[in-house]
């Protein structure tokens, strides 16, 4: 699915909403509620969720409705994931969610221009597609996944391109990790501007 295939603004193909605890990154350990859109032409080989990659297959919902569901929750924290969501226009979701009090914040591999007003943008660039200039300007939160040793130092070629106040995660990629760990371990070790990410909500086995 292309850009130009985006659908009509403020209906978004959604594959699964779910209240559950962020479980990566800066925000590991907070309450959120996910929403995780269908369609993604990225195409990672180690994709944990290559169900989302067809748009198609995921039914539309209203941005009414998504809030809806999101104000149902005590939850104040809404993260928009996918897939690849800066393929479609989210300005009326996110001024939606932050006109009734909820903090909103998007899990992006940044290909594509971002929309949306964010309190935090996670910005989690893979080699199989080339990132947009632009979101190393405005990126809260650099996340690499760490596949192999030369992840490490593609990590730094990004991190070079942040700004400072960028966070900074190295995460192991799950299959991967008994493997990876003691590497990034070492290396962080070695440079204390990066942190560790774990997926933290697998280890307590929840969404």
């Amino acid at each position: 699915m292309s850009v130009s295939d985006k659908m009509e603004v403020g209906n978004l193909p959604v594959m699964e909403q779910f209240l559950t605890i962020q479980g990566e990154g800066f925000h590991s350990g907070r309450s959120a509620y996910f929403i995780r859109l269908g369609g993604c032409d990225v195409g990672c080989s180690w994709c944990d969720v290559k169900e989302s990659w067809d748009a198609q297959e995921h039914p539309l919902h209203s941005t009414a409705e998504l809030v809806e569901r999101v104000l149902e929750t005590n939850t104040n924290f809404s993260v928009i994931t996918g897939g690849e969501p800066t393929m479609y226009d989210l300005n009326d979701l996110t001024k939606a969610l932050n006109d009734n009090g909820i903090q909103t914040a998007i899990e992006t591999s940044g290909v594509y221009e971002l929309t949306g007003n964010w309190h935090w943008i996670c910005f989690s660039p893979k080699k199989f597609k080339p990132p947009v200039p632009s979101i190393y300007e405005v990126a809260s939160e650099l996340k690499i996944i760490v596949y192999n040793q030369h992840d490490l130092k593609w990590a730094e070629e990004h991190a070079e391109k942040v700004q400072s106040s960028c966070a900074l995660y190295l995460q192991p990629e799950w299959g991967k990790q008994d493997e990876m760990m003691p590497l990034i371990i070492n290396y962080v070790k070695q440079n204390p501007k990066w942190k560790i990410s774990l997926q933290t909500h697998k280890y307590l086995n929840i969404p």
